[in-house]
This record gives structure tokens, C-alpha cells and sequence, in this order.
């Protein structure tokens, strides 16, 4: 049986996170990076043309005089938690495959448990958030199915009041293997709910 090319994808070890993103600085460079793979632009008016206030960590454009932050509009905004702290908890927070709790998360951080909910939350919500974009593609196996559980002395099986109707989704390999899941809860298994779904989470072919 071949083996599951996602659940066996080559990962980033400890040692070379540590190599690649172990100081704040490396962390902001590669921040800049991902950001302005071309070089600094302007979001006022697209300016390449800037300087560097480095008493601030500012880029000020040298047309319309703007000045932006390096995490202005990211997820990073107005943080205290350093870069460094917010790269460290991607990282644990994509790498563990059963998921990390807060108290876990902030022990491994050296911060609060507090924090570290809010961070996890912040970084849940962003990668939902681009899930909810991506559509899924090629072999697709959709699923209607129930949540929840019969109400005392109430009707029993699908028609349910005590149960949620939703739809789900998966992308699968040509041999099979999930790839990638979407659930949408519906008002019901209707056809025109299901044409819905499909036309926001599933791509033409």
C-alpha cells in the first residue's frame, strides 16, 4: 500500500527552525520577505521608493511620506509578543499533529497561558479563513450527515430537532487518501443547498 504523501510530507526539524528563524531579526527579514517579495511597496500609492526609521521600526515612502510597519495589516498588528514568540508558535501549532492546548503552548513559549490562547485563536482563525478561499479540486467525495443528538422526548432519527444538518466534503488522492475537508452547516439536504456548497467550495473542472 503506498504511503500517504501528506501525512508523510518532509517537515522543518526543530534544529533548522531554530537556524532559519532563531533571532528576531531573521524572523522580520523573512517577514519582509513574504510580505514585499519584490521589495518594499507603498500600500497608500505603491511607492518602491523608501526609508528606513530604524528608532521605530518604520518604512516611511518617499512619495507620499506614509509610514508602515513591517506588521501593519498582518496578524502580527500592534502585538507585544516578539516575532521570534509568534514564529515559535506556528510552529508547534502546525507540527503537532493531535493539536497543543494553550497551557502546553504557552509552557513551550515561555509566556502566559492567557497569551497563548490568544494567540492560538488568532492564528486558527487566520488559517480558517484562508481555508474557507481554497476551493477543493479533482476527486471530491460529498457526504450529508447529522450533529447532534436526540432531545429528551423528542422525534428520533434524521429529522431530529436536536440535530444540525451539515454537508461535508473531502478531496481525495486517485488512490483514495483525504487531502483536504470543507463542512458547511445547511438549513437542510435540499438540492439547491447543495448546488450552493458546491459552487463556493468546489472547483470547475
Amino acid at each position: 500500500m503506498a504511503r500517504n504523501s501528506v501525512q508523510f510530507q518532509k517537515g522543518l526539524s526543530e534544529a533548522e527552525f531554530e537556524r532559519q528563524y532563531g533571532t528576531e531579526q531573521a524572523c522580520r527579514d523573512a517577514l519582509f520577505r513574504w510580505r514585499w517579495p519584490e521589495g518594499f511597496e507603498c500600500p497608500a500609492c505603491g511607492e518602491r521608493r523608501h526609508s528606513a526609521i530604524k528608532s521605530r521600526q518604520l518604512f516611511q515612502c518617499s512619495a507620499c511620506r506614509r509610514q508602515t510597519s513591517l506588521t501593519a495589516g498582518t496578524i502580527f498588528a500592534a502585538t507585544k509578543v516578539t516575532l521570534r514568540t509568534w514564529f515559535r508558535a506556528i510552529y508547534h501549532v502546525t507540527h503537532t499533529k493531535q493539536g497543543i492546548s494553550s497551557i502546553e503552548l504557552g509552557r513551550r513559549l515561555g509566556v502566559t497561558q492567557t497569551t497563548a490562547w490568544t494567540i492560538k485563536h488568532k492564528l486558527g482563525q487566520v488559517m480558517l479563513e484562508r481555508d474557507a478561499k481554497r476551493q477543493l479540486t479533482g476527486r471530491v467525495e460529498l457526504d450529508d450527515a447529522y450533529l447532534g443528538g436526540e432531545r429528551s422526548g423528542g422525534k428520533r432519527g434524521r429529522g431530529s430537532p436536536g440535530k444540525t444538518p451539515f454537508l461535508a466534503a473531502v478531496e481525495t488522492t486517485p488512490e483514495g487518501k483525504p487531502v483536504r475537508l470543507k463542512l458547511c452547516r445547511v438549513p437542510s439536504f435540499c438540492s439547491r443547498a447543495v448546488e450552493d456548497f458546491a459552487k463556493r467550495g468546489l472547483e470547475r473542472t
